[in-house]
């Protein structure tokens, strides 16, 4: 059972851009800048994050849609914020606002929706079991 599953629950998560994260290096782009499937996990994170320490032990949530618009490109050494707010509960289907700033500059925002799962069911399926 969950403790508190409520709109407005949320999490922040951090990134220092390295070479790794850029478009060349993940194969996303030809240029040096935060790469658009970095986003999505970062903004990811940040619903994971929201959620972790209220989720009853055996639960978790999976990631089922994401809709983001990448707005600013982000250079190597800057730092990105994602913050992550629940802003829509329906059963086990949450819905997350999510928004990645470069300290003032909006770099991505849109919505990440996840469904709550019992952790092991939910690998047993995965692989078959």
């Amino acid at each position: 059972m969950t403790v508190d599953l409520s709109p407005g629950l949320g999490a922040k998560v951090e990134l220092v851009v390295s070479d790794a994260d850029t478009a060349q290096a993940l194969g996303s782009g030809d240029v040096p800048v935060l790469a658009t499937p970095r986003v999505v996990a970062l903004a990811e994170a940040a619903t994971v994050a929201a959620t972790t320490r209220t989720l009853a032990s055996g639960q978790t949530t999976v990631g089922v849609r994401v809709e983001l618009d990448h707005k600013a490109a982000t250079p190597v050494g800057r730092r990105v914020v994602a913050e992550a707010v629940l802003s829509g509960v329906d059963g086990r289907t949450l819905t997350f606002d999510v928004v990645v700033r470069d300290g003032e500059v909006v770099a991505a925002q849109g919505t990440v929706t996840r469904v709550l799962v019992d952790r092991q069911r939910f690998v047993d399926k995965a692989l078959g079991s």
